[in-house]
């Protein structure tokens, strides 16, 4: 899908009061909400609150400035999100024949603009998982040229998205689109989206919300750059690894050192970092290859959404001990150790020696098979 097809006209509206309102056929009389969406943590805030009436409603706020809300139903499930980017707002659905695939939204630029750009996301994610189930297929079967070329175009597929956001935000005329295309294009790794970053600075000074954003985006950039800065303090082969503790997936506490007696592969990934992901099956065949020989794996993942975290546990079967502060490039432990990318990974031997690092695809299996005899 062309960029040039989200470019449309979308002006910052006047702050002050909005309303939205309609007809959602198909559905029982029953209270709706009005809530203003948050891009923290903070729960939904319910601003007003209307009784569906023959399919019929209006809803009323007050805004300081352009943002998201959406429409929460007593007795539906389903939601509408939305933008007040203009002060009069028109929503109609059919329950009966609405597509859960499809996002609804009122008939303005801005809405309009973040349909178009929900949909381009969601038509990215479906491919990228295709193309995610054929590369580990390929790692199961073994097939090194496959997977060769699979690998390539899952990088060839990250630097088309990349590219793609990096357009997007370069071009787009509305904030708050902006800030959800900001959060699916960060990456601790991309000059361009530190421009884009500035450019969004510039285009909207007085948007709150988007440059709170930005703020902690530049604040990320920093922690995430402090790793290089300290490169020469990481740990060598031969020295003692640092001890460090976190907690596991069910909350407990767990360290490094209580694996001390055992040879540990300390793996440094996560569930957003693709070439984790595609590193993970050559661990996973390694770990069940050498477990009966005094050998084990700790999984210390730089995420920060717990349920991402595990979910990508569970799919990438990685069944040893895992854990994280869920505190993403922020975490001591990359100080600690050192390093500027993942995946990453150390070789400990029982005394708590590194033997090796950064030991990857068959290297892997071929160090510990001469290790572990």
């Amino acid at each position: 899908m062309a960029v040039c097809i989200f470019l449309m006209s979308c002006n910052q509206k006047p702050k002050g009061e909005f309303s939205i309102s309609g007809t959602f056929k198909n559905t029982a009389d029953q209270p709706i909400y009005l809530e203003k969406l948050s891009f923290s943590n903070t729960p939904p805030e319910v601003l007003d609150t209307a009784m569906l009436k023959d399919g019929k409603y209006a809803l009323t706020a007050i805004a300081t400035e352009e943002g998201v809300y959406r429409i929460r139903f007593e007795k539906e499930k389903n939601i509408f999100i939305f933008l007040n980017d203009e002060t009069s707002l028109r929503l109609d659905a059919d329950m009966k024949t609405l597509d859960p695939a499809i996002i609804h939204v009122p008939n303005s630029a801005g809405n309009n603009l973040l349909k178009n750009l929900f949909t381009e996301i969601s038509k990215r994610s479906a491919l990228n998982e295709s193309e995610d189930v054929a590369l580990d297929s390929a790692s199961q079967l073994n097939a090194d040229s496959v997977l060769a070329i699979k690998q390539e175009k899952a990088l060839q597929r990250q630097e088309a998205d990349a590219k793609f956001f990096i357009q997007f935000l370069d071009t787009c005329k509305d904030p708050v689109v902006a800030m959800f295309a900001f959060g699916n294009a960060v990456s601790p790794n991309n000059s361009s989206l530190e421009q884009s970053a500035n450019k969004l600075a510039k285009k909207f000074p007085n948007h709150k919300g988007l440059n709170d954003m930005l703020k902690e985006y530049k604040n990320y950039l920093a922690a995430s750059r402090k790793p290089q800065e300290q490169k020469s303090a990481r740990p060598s082969v031969g020295a003692i690894a640092p001890d460090f503790s976190m907690a596991d997936v069910n909350g407990n506490v767990f360290a490094l050192s209580q694996l001390k007696g055992q040879y540990v592969l300390v793996d440094f990934w996560a569930s957003w970092c693709g070439p984790c992901r595609g590193e993970n099956p050559n661990v996973v065949a390694a770990y069940n290859k050498f477990k009966n020989k005094n050998f084990t794996v700790l999984g210390v993942s730089l995420d920060e959404e717990k349920g991402k975290w595990l979910e990508a546990i569970k799919e990438d079967q990685l069944n040893w001990k895992q854990i994280s502060d869920l505190k993403g490039w922020y975490s001591p432990v990359v100080a600690q150790y050192g390093f500027d990318g993942i995946p990453y990974n150390v070789l400990i031997d029982p005394q708590g020696k590194i033997l090796a690092t950064e030991l990857r695809g068959s290297a892997l299996e071929a160090f510990l098979e001469k290790t572990l005899k």
